[in-house]
């Protein structure tokens, strides 16, 4: 590879990882968080307060297809930026927040915001202007993002008992502001300038986009992303009250929390180790499982301390490697015919139940607490597992059909 072209590369890729990273803590982990603080300060309830967190990750993922096209027709160089100026300035505002709406309304506008600053525009530009390497780009952002929890954790915890929540928002703020806003700038400068795309609408459908034989392995598929996405979304929600119900507090609480990040990390390395000695599907349904067994860690945690460091291991581990193998998956299982469309078809059943777990994990847990979550983390995530396995079989019958 030519000094130029990766001096570019570098030049697009990097300040795109800083910004999501920071993006990622301030705008998504920043929640959990902050989640218990909110709690006592502020006199709220956990399941409405996830409300807020619910209603915020549901417009990101309604928006997302509309942004996406904004994207297309070339305005990403005022969107993204635009965006996550405009996100520094909600966390901005919810410093002041008094009211049960206030907080809702921030939430609901950082959720529209979310959806033009996180990881699908991220990827659509990269996607865009680096080519054949944007799958190496998308890599090393997730890689480097993977930390955002690792960072907002202990930061939040350290900040809050010094400066309040309300400081710890602004501090956040203007980390996005002044750092992520003109990162992001920056590299879509570069992307511009290195590589210009073509601005053209996307190309019409002009068919069926799932067929009868393989509407099984879609659904199947669909499924088993929505329980992916329900498991890590509804105990990351509400992962520091839980940590506290099973008698784990303080600093302890805040590193296992923390550790999560660079457990994904690690398992995405391992995948990009070893993905061409083992098939996807394997990888797939062992990280799922793997979520299946960190959940079941919990329940001995109040006994057997230890257990926790599986929890963190095989939860960050078995998500890290899930989120990335998804697009291969579909690829694999359902061809690369219309991928775009029956991609972002799949994205829909994740979203949504990413959206939905912390809510219906606090409504779960005013029932029977959280090892009522526990039991239904751990119910979900072996489904969505033995999904994967079925959904396997499923499309090899397809390709056999298609074959003989």
């Amino acid at each position: 590879m030519p000094q130029e072209t990766g001096d570019k590369f570098k030049r697009i890729v990097w300040p795109l990882a800083v910004a999501q990273t920071l993006l990622w803590a301030g705008a998504f982990y920043l929640f959990p968080s902050l989640l218990r603080t909110w709690e006592s300060e502020l006199g709220w309830t956990k399941t409405e307060l996830a409300g807020a967190f619910t209603l915020a990750l549901l417009l990101s993922a309604l928006l997302a297809p509309l942004v996406g096209r904004q994207i297309d027709y070339g305005r990403s160089r005022v969107l993204f930026p635009v965006a996550t100026l405009t996100a520094a300035i909600l966390l901005g505002l919810l410093s002041t927040v008094q009211a049960l709406w206030q907080f809702y309304l921030v939430w609901a506008v950082l959720g529209v915001v979310m959806a033009g600053s996180l990881y699908e525009p991220c990827f659509a530009i990269i996607t865009r202007h680096l080519g054949g390497r944007a799958r190496q780009a998308i890599t090393l952002v997730t890689l480097l993002a993977g930390f955002a929890g690792t960072f907002a954790f202990p930061t939040s915890h350290a900040l809050v008992e010094v400066i309040g929540w309300r400081g710890v928002t602004l501090v956040f703020a203007g980390l996005i502001a002044f750092v992520a806003a003109p990162l992001n700038l920056y590299a879509i400068s570069n992307a511009e300038t290195a590589n210009p795309a073509p601005v053209e609408p996307p190309a019409p459908n002009t068919g069926k986009t799932i067929d009868a034989a393989s509407l099984p392995t879609f659904l199947l598929l669909a499924f088993s992303f929505a329980a992916i996405a329900f498991d890590h979304g509804a105990l990351i929600a509400h992962l520091l009250p839980l940590f506290s119900e099973r008698g784990v507090h303080g600093e302890v609480a805040i590193l296992a929390a923390a550790m999560i990040g660079p457990m994904q990390v690690t398992g995405r390395l391992a995948m990009m180790a070893f993905e061409t000695k083992i098939a996807t599907i394997s990888v797939a349904a062992a990280s799922v499982l793997a979520m299946a067994l960190a959940s079941a860690a919990l329940f001995g945690v109040k006994y057997e301390p230890m257990l926790l460091v599986v929890f963190v291991l095989f939860q960050g581990a078995g998500f890290g490697v899930a989120s990335i193998v998804r697009p291969l998956l579909i690829a694999e299982l359902l061809g690369r015919r219309k991928f775009g469309t029956i991609a972002g078809l799949l994205a829909v059943p994740f979203l949504v139940a990413l959206a939905l777990a912390p809510s219906v994990a606090g409504y779960i847990w005013t029932l029977g607490g959280y090892d009522a979550l526990i039991a239904i983390t751990v119910c979900v995530s072996i489904s969505g597992g033995c999904a994967l396995l079925v959904a396997a079989r499923t499309a090899t019958r397809i390709w056999d059909g298609i074959e003989s």
